[in-house]
């Protein structure tokens, strides 16, 4: 017997039939859903099984065994036969091998996408469904803040986002505006048990921090609705930063250009343009070369557009940039990525 339509279930269902149509999926693609066996991830798996196949989409799971705690291959286990009794008959059990770079969090992190990217590659796959929630965009935009890390940090996670690999699929979050509290309520109402991950409460990564300290003491401060105020200050980001980076990748196109000895560019022309458009040319000329440069890289170069007097060539990682009069010449002993200019 099903179980009774609720507003929880409503809502995570009508999110994935949005998501379907923002991702431009039709009949026949196949969608993965990626389910740790928690609350979030579960409601999503749940509500693909009932309105996939309506939708005329193949349907799989994947499930990435980190290894990371004892428990986790049970949970493997007993996630895949929840699956199996939603419906899902293709459910894949990765187990990968996470390493130490950048801390834990991101080097599991890193092990998790490259697993499911190479799951979605391999089966031709148009989408990889994700189970990022609303509290999961507050706590990006809070990571963003004190990262200090610009707009696109505090932009937080889009519904659709392309492969950077250009493999051929996108990432798929339908979840950004739905908050933890109703995915939780949906795995109830559904008669789903769920895991609640040790780690998710463990104080030594940051962000369970900001999950556990930081928001619910804004939250307390504020009021309940700054959860939603984050999420709204995410798509608006989104939105401004959408319209930023494609007036510089107009720039960039109209002002680099190629030569035998590298890319050169106007020293006058890129002056000539607002700051914002200005740096993200510059960002952009460096990071062709290979390694994707920081601020201070960026604002050595401005130094050379707009406070020249003289100096000698920069030495930056991957690159070698000179000014030479009114030109300015990005120039490497590395062959240029193909399709880069």
């Amino acid at each position: 017997m099903r179980p009774r339509l609720t507003p929880p279930m409503a809502d995570v269902r009508r999110a994935v039939r949005d998501a379907f149509a923002e991702a431009g999926l039709v009949a026949g693609d196949l969608v993965l859903v990626a389910c740790s066996g928690g609350a979030d991830s579960l409601a999503l798996a749940a509500a693909v099984a009932f309105e996939g196949p309506r939708a005329g989409l193949n349907i799989g799971a994947v499930i990435i065994e980190h290894g990371l705690q004892q428990a986790t291959k049970q949970v493997a286990t007993d996630t895949a036969q929840v699956l199996a009794g939603l419906g899902y008959e293709k459910v894949q059990v990765i187990p990968v091998t996470v390493g130490s770079d950048g801390g834990t969090e991101a080097a599991a992190r890193d092990a998790r996408y490259a697993a499911l990217e190479k799951a979605a590659v391999g089966s031709g796959a148009k989408a990889v469904m994700l189970g990022h929630t609303l509290n999961d965009q507050a706590e990006t935009v809070l990571l963003g803040l004190a990262r200090g890390s610009g707009l696109k940090s505090l932009a937080g996670m889009s519904v659709v986002t392309p492969a950077e690999s250009g493999a051929g699929f996108v990432w798929l979050r339908p979840l950004l505006e739905v908050e933890r509290l109703t995915t939780e309520a949906f795995c109830s109402d559904s008669g789903l048990g769920f895991w609640n991950d040790p780690h998710n409460q463990d104080s030594a990564y940051t962000r369970v921090r900001i999950r556990t300290e930081a928001l619910p003491a804004l939250v307390k401060t504020l009021g309940p609705s700054v959860v939603s105020a984050l999420g709204r200050t995410a798509s608006l980001i989104q939105e401004d930063l959408a319209y930023i980076e494609a007036a510089a990748e107009l720039a960039y196109r109209d002002l680099v250009k190629r030569g035998p000895t590298g890319m050169t560019v106007s020293s006058e022309a890129l002056a000539s343009l607002p700051q914002a458009l200005r740096s993200r040319v510059i960002h952009r000329c460096i990071s062709i070369f290979g390694d994707q440069p920081g601020k201070t890289h960026v604002d050595q170069v401005l130094e050379l557009v707009l406070n020249w007097h003289g100096q000698k060539e920069l030495t930056l990682p991957g690159v070698r940039v000179v000014r030479q009069g009114d030109t300015i010449t990005f120039k490497s002993s590395k062959t240029l990525r193909p399709g880069a200019c």
